[in-house]
């Protein structure tokens, strides 16, 4: 099941908020203006740090914590509310959504997954080894490595996880969205063929990696799913922003990540501008056309 992002819902002014798919309970209208995300520690220090650096105006404005009937949120900026009937997608970018520490974890402890097994025959009933279906379960890191071979994920550094439209269709069926011609027809068909929208994306894209380039936030942290929020609307006003912070981590004493380059297991490497500059170069291409 796709998890859409926090901010991946239908907003319209005076009326409730509605979340697409995933966990509905994590989220709650706040003023006007404003959303509560369910408390995450990690989210919440990663938010704090990004309001004083350079990447400030591409994430969420953040307004600390608040209790609503006894649980704490996270209060951040509505990303949607200056847009009218805006169309969305969500993008999760570089090359693994899992945190090293996971893989370890995962690891020490082995434990047969026959629900893993399950989801994995229901993608590509080939894809388990022979051991795997006598068995009828898989282990952790094999599943988790497995997934991110399917989309774009492991080939660009960005996959797109779903749209939703202006019109109110929505399309979470990206899971095997892996060729450059595919994600291509899916960006075309989120514009509506619109080449003025996609060029004010490609500014913002453009932007943004020079920002993260920058920073001294992303320079020591290991970003893992982290998801580009796309809006636009009618108008063709369209805006990137980063979102979803709650596994991005504070590496080790002075160590610093170049983003770029392939991750071996130990270096931490996220490959987040790799899959930018691959996303940028894509939507470049269409421009062009």
């Amino acid at each position: 099941m796709v998890h859409w992002s926090p901010f991946v819902v239908s907003f319209k002014k005076r009326y409730p908020w509605v979340q697409l798919t995933g966990h509905a309970g994590n989220f709650k209208a706040g003023d006007y203006g404003k959303i509560l995300k369910k408390f995450c520690e990690c989210e919440r220090q990663c938010l704090e740090l990004l309001m004083k650096d350079s990447l400030c105006s591409y994430v969420p404005a953040y307004y600390g914590v608040v209790e609503r009937e006894g649980e704490p949120y996270n209060q951040m900026e509505d990303l949607l509310a200056e847009f009218d009937s805006p169309s969305i997608m969500d993008c999760k970018m570089g090359i693994r959504t899992y945190l090293e520490e996971e893989l370890v974890k995962a690891r020490e402890k082995p434990k047969l997954r026959k629900d893993m097994y399950e989801k994995m025959i229901a993608v590509d009933p080939g894809a388990p080894t022979e051991e795997e279906h006598t068995q009828k379960a898989v282990l952790k890191p094999r599943y988790m490595q497995w997934r991110e071979t399917l989309s774009s994920t492991a080939t660009m550094g960005f996959r797109i996880e779903g749209i939703k439209k202006a019109d109110g269709t929505c399309n979470t069926n990206f899971k095997k969205t892996k060729q450059k011609e595919q994600v291509m027809q899916a960006l075309e068909d989120f514009v509506d063929g619109n080449s003025n929208v996609l060029k004010n994306y490609l500014s913002r894209l453009k932007d943004l990696r020079t920002a993260l380039e920058k920073s001294d936030f992303f320079k020591a942290h290991e970003v893992i799913g982290n998801s580009l929020l796309f809006v636009h609307d009618k108008t063709e006003q369209a805006k990137v922003w980063m979102i979803d912070f709650g596994k991005t981590v504070k590496l080790h004493d002075e160590q610093t990540l170049n983003h770029r380059i392939p991750w071996v297991e130990g270096n931490r490497e996220d490959g987040y501008l790799w899959g930018l500059d691959n996303l940028i170069d894509i939507i470049s291409d269409m421009v062009k056309e």
